[in-house]
């Protein structure tokens, strides 16, 4: 896909690190322009500035922002669309993970982390539909929900009741926008190998591989390569579906022994 997004804009939340850095990169170095967006305004910069040394040239921009804040993402986006001219392409990546059993979860919790997986996913996609719609483009909005959201997983209750919600958010908006021209889809990964989830466990990687089918956890490449397919023009007919990539986890679904 080298140079397959020359001329296009794209927005990626929560990209300081793991999935969502890896998405940047991935966009910038198929040639297109990158609004990369985290809460960490530190994180944001290094981020940025260090995917611009490596291609040799600025296409990634650093928008720091906190996704649950609507007015804040309206501003952002309006900001970016008049800076670099239009959008394409909106990855609402940004979420976090609280676990807990439902018996003891707290509602300080609960009402975070819908407001940033649910809410801030939903307001920056309409942000973002709102710029594509009123500049004609026929743009691409991919939602990141998790198999959390397709299997039960103890302890993970409320995140995969989010996750789950973004799966039918992209029935709903592909629903809503497709006379626009605007398809949005789900992206589900399964284990994928990250700075935040190999603290999970001394062994993430061979725990979750081993239970695997393919034997094998995912890699943040994995998901951009999925991402990157989903928002070229070969996957101008696929909208309102949610893409499962787990290398067959969800096929039985089994935990580490010692999870």
């Amino acid at each position: 896909m080298t140079d397959s997004f020359t001329g296009k804009v794209a927005l990626v939340t929560g990209a300081g690190m793991g999935i969502g850095y890896a998405l940047c990169r991935a966009l910038a170095e198929a040639g297109a322009v990158v609004a990369l967006n985290d809460l960490n305004a530190e994180l944001a910069d290094q981020a940025a500035d260090t995917l611009n040394r490596a291609l040799g040239v600025t296409r990634v921009y650093a928008y720091p922002a906190d996704v649950a804040d609507v007015a804040a993402m309206r501003a952002l986006v309006e900001r970016l669309a008049l800076r670099l001219g239009r959008l394409d392409i909106a990855v609402a990546n940004a979420g976090i993970t609280l676990f807990g059993r439902f018996l003891e979860y707290e509602p300080e919790n609960f009402d975070r982390l819908l407001a940033v997986n649910l809410r801030g996913s939903f307001f920056t996609a309409q942000a973002a539909a709102r710029e594509m719609v009123s500049r004609q483009i026929n743009g691409r909005i991919i939602l990141m929900s998790s198999v959390a959201g397709v299997q039960a997983i103890g302890g993970l209750g409320t995140y995969g009741i989010s996750k789950a919600g973004l799966r039918m958010m992209a029935r709903t908006l592909a629903y809503e926008l497709g006379a626009y021209h605007i398809t949005v889809n789900a992206v589900a990964p399964g284990a994928t190998l990250t700075e935040r989830t190999a603290q999970e466990t001394a062994n993430y990687e061979r725990d979750w591989g081993s239970i695997t089918p393919t034997r094998r956890v995912a890699h943040v490449e994995d998901i951009a390569a999925a991402v990157l397919f989903l928002c070229s023009a070969g996957a101008r007919h696929i909208s309102g579906q949610t893409l499962i990539i787990d290398g067959g986890w969800t096929n039985y679904s089994p935990l580490p022994p010692d999870y």
